[in-house]
């Protein structure tokens, strides 16, 4: 009896110690790990180097789960308060928008983030913060057409193209967020008229991916197409023979240089309103807008800084300097329900 007393004392004054000695934070009501746990669509392969190199600079572990955009973001409507995602990382001002919509990003006060980041390519409540930017452009087969023949989105319209355009559906936030960026340039009337002339233009009904429609256009399937830049890059650097010998096939092309200039958007990310590691969570955001997160992102995904002075990757000097569409991405996402109904009447599948 008296050593199974003193079994019991002892063993409750080795807990005692090791409670003191490893106390468990408390942040919140949970344990504070030093880890920040994102929902990302962006693949692994492409954003390990940005996290590794988060990681090194913070000591802050990332745990990263990837997936379909739209995936992502109905698996944190259904998680509601209990999904363990601090981040997500997403693409398109018309997603980054129906994340803050659907009640699954909080705001953010960060006077880093207010400072790197031009106000057009962020959220002025500090919903969602851009990233980096791609455009959405044309591109064309050089021995079937000529950049005398280009000038402008809308020209696309133009009888010469009958039969001659490649592009994905309707459905895609792309094209939604291109077609949005013309209605708010001009109006849904015009922005209808372009849709409905495009559909008489295109080549077949609108299937597949960017990649596709680069790909058609490289086996003869269509003349021209619309893509976004990024597609083409990393078709061009391709350890795949077969992508990379379609991209040598197929020219870009700048829109409306001598107007508004190329449609722009972005890859963002929000801080989820469920974010058990918020601060972690800040801080890693703040770190992608930083010179050397900048140039990996270039580097890795082939799209521009959307930080002002960061030199850019090689393979996106190669495609050349142009003037970009200066359009507040907000508005893309006020114009997109818009847009839809606009695709819907022109019959573009």
């Amino acid at each position: 009896m008296k050593k199974s007393l003193l079994a019991a004392l002892f063993g409750l004054v080795v807990i005692g110690i090791a409670t003191y000695v490893v106390p468990v934070v408390m942040e919140n009501g949970h344990a504070r790990n030093g880890e920040v746990n994102i929902y990302s669509y962006r693949q692994e392969i492409l954003i390990r180097p940005l996290l590794d190199a988060f990681t090194e600079q913070s000591g802050i572990k990332v745990n990263l789960v990837s997936g379909r955009a739209d995936a992502l973001l109905e698996r944190l409507k259904s998680e509601g308060a209990n999904s363990p995602a601090d981040v997500l990382l997403t693409v398109d001002a018309g997603r980054l928008i129906r994340a803050k919509d659907a009640g699954v990003f909080q705001s953010v006060k960060s006077l880093l983030l207010e400072k790197m980041i031009p106000a057009r390519y962020r959220d002025p409540e500090g919903f969602w913060f851009g990233l980096s930017m791609r455009s959405r452009v044309i591109f064309f087969a050089p021995n079937r057409a000529s950049t005398d023949d280009l000038s402008t989105y809308e020209d696309l319209t133009n009888l010469k193209w009958r039969g001659r355009i490649c592009v994905r559906s309707s459905s895609n936030v792309y094209n939604q967020s291109l077609l949005a960026s013309m209605i708010a340039h001009s109006s849904a009337e015009a922005a209808e008229n372009w849709a409905r002339s495009v559909v008489a233009n295109m080549a077949r009904k609108p299937q597949g991916g960017d990649r596709d429609q680069i790909k058609a256009v490289a086996a003869g399937q269509c003349d021209i197409a619309i893509a976004n830049t990024y597609y083409y890059a990393r078709m061009l650097n391709s350890k795949k023979p077969e992508e990379a010998e379609a991209a040598s096939k197929v020219t870009l092309f700048w829109p409306n240089q001598n107007g508004r200039g190329a449609h722009v958007n972005i890859s963002g990310a929000g801080v989820t309103s469920s974010a058990k590691n918020r601060d972690n969570a800040i801080k890693l955001i703040e770190f992608l807008v930083s010179d050397e997160a900048q140039r990996i992102y270039a580097e890795s995904t082939f799209e521009y800084p959307i930080k002002d002075g960061v030199p850019i990757a090689e393979s996106l000097a190669a495609l050349g300097d142009f003037k970009s569409d200066v359009l507040d991405i907000a508005v893309l996402a006020r114009h997109n329900a818009d847009a839809i109904k606009v695709f819907d009447r022109a019959d573009w599948r």
